[in-house]
């Protein structure tokens, strides 16, 4: 039974790390969710919210439904999310423009880790295995190379982004935030998360109203496209392990382009504050990269990224004996 302190601090640490995660165009809160060790109890606790909820709280009382659907687990993961994506992420974000090739090479080695020990946990290489993970591995990678579409504003585009890339978050390898940027919604939705915050600092009410309307409406489409895709990902792991676990390692495998630290920039965009940033690029080998490529730094960071999910996965591996 997890206590409070550590067990669910910890949660709320792993959920604030997928929540930085999902803000970057390219790194998975998934993916930290499978190094961190929660991925499978996330889907199936998704699985278990339904109306039946209500239903077991009528009968039985509060305590058991909140037991049923898991509750202690995903309000401390959630909140971790949450409170990431409305502090950390400004970090995460800073980092990215000040120390692009660092970052990227720190979340290079810890998806290169990831893939190993998710592909650790396939105990057979069946046909329909290998077949999957070529599948996943060039999905992934086409998306990574997908050009955006501008932005679109409309309410109920908002709500299909929510829809598409909550899907995308919870796959490990493919990132939500870059979904959001294939589809033109990732500006407006940073900006509405700005603006959130903003309103809240500066108890605008206009502001808020406006930055919640939004935010609701993409939440409604997350919430729908969650639930309907935890069913089919709790299917797959109950009846093709092997090849669900296939899958996401090329999930991963594809996205390390996208995550590959050495860039050439071919376009710009605006981003929410109206600041001219990356668009699209193009992976490079580092003797190509105009400037200072920090190569030694960026190897020292690849093996340290390697070596944190290394750590964590013998320390679980060594708690759960």
């Amino acid at each position: 039974m997890r206590k409070i302190f550590p067990d669910y601090l910890l949660l709320t640490l792993k959920g604030m790390a997928m929540g930085a995660a999902d803000v970057v165009p390219g790194v998975s809160g998934g993916t930290i969710a499978f190094i961190s060790g929660i991925y499978q109890e996330l889907i199936d606790t998704i699985n278990k919210i339904d109306f039946s909820f209500f239903k077991t709280w009528k009968n039985n009382g509060f305590k058991i439904a909140w037991q049923q659907i898991n509750g202690s687990f995903l309000l401390a993961l959630v909140s971790g999310i949450g409170l990431s994506i409305l502090t950390l992420s400004k970090v995460i974000t800073h980092l990215l423009a000040t120390q692009p090739i660092l970052v990227w090479s720190f979340f290079f080695g810890l998806v290169v880790a990831s893939i190993y020990f998710v592909g650790k946990q396939i105990n057979q290489w069946a046909f329909k295995t290998l077949v999957l993970f070529g599948i996943g591995t060039v999905l992934s990678y086409y998306i990574t190379i997908a050009e955006p579409v501008g932005s679109p504003d409309s309410n109920f585009y908002l709500f299909l982004s929510g829809f598409v890339a909550i899907i995308a978050m919870i796959l490990p390898g493919i990132s939500g935030a870059f979904i959001l940027l294939l589809m033109g919604s990732y500006a407006v939705v940073i900006g509405t998360i700005n603006q959130l915050r903003e309103g809240l600092i500066q108890w605008d009410t206009s502001i808020l109203l406006q930055a919640i309307t939004k935010l609701l409406l993409f939440g409604l489409g997350a919430v729908l496209g969650l639930k309907l895709f935890s069913r089919v990902l709790h299917w797959m792991f109950d009846s093709h392990k092997n090849a669900t676990l296939g899958l996401l390692c090329g999930f991963m495998l594809g996205s390390l382009n996208k995550v590959w630290p050495w860039k050439k920039v071919i376009a710009t965009r605006l981003d929410s504050h109206g600041k001219e940033v990356p668009f699209l690029e193009k992976s490079i080998l580092p003797h190509h990269f105009d400037g200072d490529n920090s190569l030694i730094l960026a190897v020292i960071l690849m093996v340290l990224g390697f070596l944190t999910i290394f750590i964590l996965e013998k320390t679980a591996t060594k708690f759960s004996k």
